[in-house]
């Protein structure tokens, strides 16, 4: 990945779209040094090379009435491939499962879950995970707090 950050310019790119991904190409081309053709090329090939993934708009979660978050600890039964498979998958369809990280240690993976409360998120534990043959044992813990959330900027 390294490869195609040519220089400090795209590192720079990089760092004023990170802090404002709605700045326009005239101001950010001022910001780095560069024309603003120059910096649109160089905007282009950050984004076909995959090193911008996309841009976004980070919503309130509480705008879904979601105001709960809690961390999910899951151990499957056992590791095999259809195992493994079953899981992910059902993962992916899930809206209340925000993030989800196949991990090391003494579970498999972590998930991020929002709910709109404790009787949702049981019901999200009994309806959902539960009910896969492939999950031997859950640990939630409940995020009380938010000390630092920030999504890679670089640098």
């Amino acid at each position: 990945m390294a490869q195609k950050i040519a220089d400090g310019i795209d590192r720079r790119i990089l760092k004023e779209l990170a802090a404002d991904a709605r700045i326009a190409n005239n101001e950010l081309a001022e910001r780095v040094g560069l024309s603003a053709s120059a910096c649109l090329r160089r905007l282009r090939r950050l984004e076909e090379t995959g090193i911008i993934r996309g841009y976004a708009a980070i919503i309130d979660p509480a705008v879904e009435g979601w105001t709960m978050t809690a961390i999910a600890s899951i151990r499957l039964s056992r590791q095999h491939e259809d195992e493994i498979r079953m899981f992910e998958e059902a993962v992916k369809g899930w809206d209340e499962v925000i993030e989800c990280q196949l991990v090391t240690g003494a579970r498999d993976y972590v998930l991020t879950v929002m709910s709109a409360g404790l009787d949702h998120y049981e019901r999200f534990i009994k309806d959902k995970i539960a009910k896969l043959k492939c999950v031997d044992t859950i640990e939630t813990s409940f995020v009380m707090n938010t000390i630092k959330a920030r999504r890679f900027q670089g640098g």
